[in-house]
């Protein structure tokens, strides 16, 4: 008997490696994506490249099942397409990348449709579409940080000084473009009827010579000089 045990434990040992074995059992479900380049789509379940702006279109409904695109834009450029839904149908899983390779090079929604798999084509196709024209409204309505400083640094507005006459304050306002006077405003003025009739020459001839060097208006002498004053005092202001 005492023999007996060694074999008894060895053949218990052997048997082990058999019962902790297992088969690995199930699979995997997975999303389509392409980079910028046709030639690198690929299959896999994780997310979009982050850099850029990422747009989803609409889901769209279609027989075989939801179509859904999200697209990454860097500007108007389409630098990549990932499938969000799509049909569990292997013609729609082989006509995925194709689709994608397509937009990427045609940067629009204007493809062809992938032979066998039209009705996958044609929701694709709509859900890209909503996904660009998105992103085109959102660029309309956020112009550039570049544009819109250009657009603040082309005019500026300068309140000249108040200038007290015999007649009554006088004070304008100076709009330029760059160095240019493009506009000018009275923001006080004497309740006078020469003034009055004075005020829009003054203006006309400022914006004709660009400067406060222009000539006094008969008439309304003491007007004319604190007008030029005050005029002085914003381009001066402006620098």
């Amino acid at each position: 008997m005492k023999r007996a045990i060694p074999v008894v434990v060895l053949s218990i040992a052997g048997l082990v490696p058999i019962w902790r074995y297992e088969p690995s059992i199930g699979g995997t479900t997975s999303t389509t994506e392409a980079a910028s380049t046709p030639s690198a789509s690929s299959s896999s379940s994780g997310s979009g490249s982050s850099s850029g702006t990422v747009v989803k279109g609409t889901t769209v409904t279609t027989e075989k099942g939801p179509v859904q695109v999200q697209v990454t834009f860097e500007g108007d450029k389409i630098s990549a397409v990932k499938m969000l839904q799509q049909p569990n149908h292997p013609q729609t899983t082989a006509a995925v990348p194709k689709l994608i390779a397509e937009t990427l090079e045609a940067q629009s929604a204007d493809i062809d449709t992938v032979s066998g798999a039209t009705i996958t084509t044609e929701g694709y196709k709509e859900s890209l579409q909503a996904a660009i024209d998105a992103n085109a409204e959102a660029a309309a309505a956020s112009p550039s940080p570049s544009a819109s400083a250009s657009t603040a640094s082309a005019a500026q507005t300068v309140d000249g000084s108040a200038v007290n006459t015999e007649k009554g304050t006088v004070q304008v306002q100076v709009t330029f473009e760059g160095d240019k006077i493009s506009a000018v405003k009275m923001l006080q003025q004497p309740n006078h009827p020469q003034t009055t009739a004075a005020v829009p020459k003054l203006i006309a001839e400022t914006l004709e010579a660009q400067s406060a060097d222009i000539d006094t208006v008969s008439g309304a002498t003491i007007t004319t000089e604190g007008y030029k004053e005050s005029l002085q005092a914003a381009i001066d202001a402006k620098g």
